[in-house]
């Protein structure tokens, strides 16, 4: 009987280990689920914002300043635009995580006016989303 009582502690130690390991792993696949998750729900969330800048640069026949008007753009210039915001997709006044830009591109074709509408994460210096869109200058009476 005292033989087998240093094998069964030994057992208990092996089990130890493999529960042990077993349970790091999964706190691992944990981590990683989660900021999986909150990866997508930024992309989601840039795509829905470079969107809402592209339909108002459309609606507005590329004129930079009556949409930046209509966003509530921090700045823009004659042929570019940006919104800021922070981590929670507020409007940033401050600290700043995610940047909504456009900008005018040359479209190669006469009365076709062109931007390209991109949101970036600041805090990890990545594109989430990225989109062209182009209009027709002239006939409706915009730009």
């Amino acid at each position: 009987m005292r033989k087998k009582a240093p094998l069964a502690l030994m057992e208990l130690m092996v089990m130890s280990l493999v529960f042990a390991l077993a349970a790091a792993l999964c706190l691992q696949a944990f981590v990683k689920s989660d900021r999986l998750s909150r990866d997508g729900e930024a992309r989601d969330r840039a795509a829905v914002a470079c969107q809402s800048v592209a339909e108002v640069l459309r609606h507005t026949g590329g004129d930079f300043q009556e949409a930046a008007r209509l966003l509530e753009a921090q700045s823009y210039e004659e042929n570019s635009l940006m919104l800021d915001y922070d981590k929670n997709w507020n409007p940033a006044e401050d600290t700043m995580r995610y940047t909504v830009g456009a900008g005018l591109v040359d479209s190669g074709f006469p009365g076709l006016g062109k931007a390209a509408v991109w949101c970036r994460d600041e805090e990890s210096d990545t594109e989430l989303f990225r989109l062209e869109i182009t209009w027709q200058k002239g006939g409706s009476g915009h730009g």
